[in-house]
C-alpha cells in the first residue's frame, strides 16, 4: 500500500482581526480537507508492509535503535492528529450554533484556528524525564500551523525509516533465496563429480559461500537499515538504495565456482580421448627417442672427431603420472584429473619436443656428411658435363674426397677441406674452358 506524501500545510494567519462569517467558513472548509490528507497518510503509513514487518520483526543493529523512537513518533503523531481533529470539531461546533454568528462565535473561532490554544497532553511516549520535541513538560502548545508542520516533521522521519527498511527486505532477501538456490544446484552437480569440502578448494569455496549467505540473510532480516544507502543529497523520505556489496562478492564467487565445476565436467566428458592423445604424444616422444639412441650409435661408429650429445632414456614419471590419471579416469575423480590432465598434456608435448631436438642434434653430423656428400657429386656431374671428366688433377681430388666421405670413421673437418679442394679445382678448369668456347651451355656454380 501507498504511503502519501507530506501532510497539507496550515494557510491560515497569526491571530489578528476577528474573523468574518465568510472567511471563517472558508478556513474550516480548507482544515477539512486538510484533516482527510492528514487521516489518509496516517494510515497509509499504519498499514504499510513495512511498518507491519518491523513491528513483528526480532531487530537488532541500527534498525532497532531507531525503532524505538519511531515507534514513539508514530504514537505521538496520532496523538497530535487527534488534538487537531478535536480542534477541528470544536470550530465545527461553534460554527453550527448559528447561521449567522456573532461576534463572540468569531473571536473563539478566531483564536481556534489562528491562535496558540492547542494544547496537547504530554503521556510520556518518548520516555521517562524526555519528549521527542524538548524537555518533558506537563503539556505542549501549538497553533495549527505548528501542530501540522510538527506532524509533518515526525511523519516524514518515520517514513524514511519504514520505506528504507521495506526497501531492503524487498530486495535482499529474495535475491539472497535465488542466489541460494542455485549455490544448492551447483553444490549438487559438484558432489556428481567429486568436489567435495575438504577435498577440493571449489568445494570448501562452496560451503564459505552457503555460510556467508546465511549470515547475511539473517543479517538482512534482522537488520534492514544496516544495508540501506542515503542518496545524496536528497530529502525525501526513502530516497537512497540497498547496499548489495556482501551480495554481489558472494554471487562472483559462485560463478567463479561454477566455471571450474564446468571445467571438471568437460573433463569427464572427453577425459578418455584425452588420455588417448596423451599416450600417443608420449609413445611418440619414446619412439624419437629410441631412433635417437640408434642414431647416436651410428654416429659413434662412422663419424671421427665429433660431439655426439647423450640421449636421456623414456620419460618413466611421465608414464607414472598417466597411470594415476588413468586410475583418476576409472574411479570417476574427475576434480583430480582436470587439473592432473592439464599438467599431462603440456608436458606430453614438451616431451616430444625435447625429444625431437634430441634427434636432431644427435644426427647433425649425419646430415653434415650427407651434405658434403651431395656438394661432392654435385659438382662431379658438372665437371663431367663439360668433359673434364678425365683430367688427372680433379680425379686425385675427386677420389681423396670420396674415400674420407664413404670410409669409416669420417672426419667431418678433414673431409669439408677436401671437398672443398675438389671444389676450388673443378671451378679453376671450368672458368679456364669458357674462352675456347668448346661448351657454351656449362654452368659455372
Amino acid at each position: 500500500m501507498g504511503v502519501a506524501g507530506s501532510f497539507p500545510s496550515f494557510a491560515g494567519r497569526p491571530p489578528g482581526p476577528v474573523m468574518g462569517r465568510d472567511e471563517a467558513d472558508r478556513t474550516l472548509a480548507r482544515l477539512g480537507a486538510e484533516h482527510e490528507a492528514i487521516e489518509t497518510s496516517l494510515l497509509a503509513l499504519e498499514e504499510h508492509a513495512g511498518r507491519r514487518l518491523l513491528e513483528g520483526a526480532t531487530l537488532s543493529g541500527v534498525t532497532k535503535e531507531r525503532w524505538g523512537p519511531t515507534k514513539r513518533s508514530i504514537t505521538l503523531l496520532w496523538q497530535y492528529f487527534d488534538t487537531y481533529a478535536g480542534t477541528l470539531a470544536s470550530a465545527r461546533e461553534i460554527r453550527a450554533r448559528r447561521r449567522y454568528p456573532g461576534r463572540s462565535d468569531l473571536v473563539a473561532l478566531t483564536d481556534l484556528l489562528r491562535g496558540d490554544g492547542v494544547t496537547v497532553a504530554n503521556q510520556g511516549v518518548a520516555g521517562p524525564g524526555s519528549s521527542l520535541t524538548g524537555p518533558a513538560r506537563l503539556s505542549e502548545r501549538f497553533t495549527l500551523e505548528e501542530l501540522v508542520a510538527r506532524m509533518n516533521e515526525l511523519y516524514a522521519q518515520a517514513l524514511d525509516m519504514v520505506l528504507a527498511s521495506d526497501s531492503v527486505w524487498s530486495a535482499l532477501p529474495a535475491r539472497i533465496d535465488l542466489l541460494a538456490a542455485e549455490l544448492r544446484r551447483t553444490g549438487s552437480l559438484a558432489h556428481s563429480v567429486g568436489v567435495r569440502p575438504g577435498e577440493h578448494p571449489a568445494g570448501d569455496d562452496l560451503e564459505s559461500i552457503a555460510e556467508e549467505l546465511t549470515a547475511l540473510r539473517a543479517q538482512v532480516i534482522s537488520d534492514p537499515l544496516a544495508f540501506w544507502v542515503p542518496g545524496p543529497g536528497s530529502a525525501a523520505p526513502g530516497g537512497g538504495r540497498p547496499d548489495t556489496t556482501r551480495y554481489d562478492r558472494a554471487a562472483r564467487a559462485l560463478e567463479e565456482v561454477r566455471r571450474e565445476i564446468e571445467a571438471v565436467l568437460a573433463v569427464r566428458q572427453d577425459a578418455e580421448q584425452r588420455l588417448i592423445q596423451v599416450r600417443d604424444l608420449l609413445s611418440r616422444a619414446n619412439r624419437t627417442l629410441a631412433e635417437a639412441r640408434l642414431a647416436r650409435g651410428e654416429v659413434l661408429a662412422k663419424i671421427a672427431a665429433s660431439e655426439v650429445p647423450a640421449v636421456s632414456g623414456p620419460p618413466t614419471v611421465l608414464q607414472e603420472r598417466l597411470a594415476t590419471a588413468s586410475a583418476y579416469r576409472r574411479h570417476a575423480q574427475w576434480n583430480r584429473l582436470s587439473p592432473l590432465l592439464e599438467s599431462l598434456e603440456r608436458e606430453a608435448e614438451d616431451e616430444l619436443l625435447r625429444a625431437r631436438e634430441s634427434l636432431t642434434s644427435v644426427t647433425e653430423p649425419l646430415a653434415v656428411r650427407a651434405e658434403l656428400r651431395g656438394r661432392l657429386d654435385a659438382y662431379r656431374a658438372k665437371v663431367v658435363r663439360h668433359g673434364l671428366a678425365e683430367d688427372p688433377l680433379l680425379i686425385e681430388r675427386y677420389d681423396a674426397a670420396r674415400r674420407m666421405l664413404w670410409s669409416a670413421p669420417c672426419d667431418l673437418r678433414v673431409a669439408g677441406q677436401a671437398v672443398l679442394r675438389y671444389q676450388r679445382a673443378a671451378t679453376d678448369q671450368l672458368t679456364q674452358r669458357r674462352p675456347g668456347g668448346h661448351d657454351g651451355q656449362g654452368e659455372t656454380s
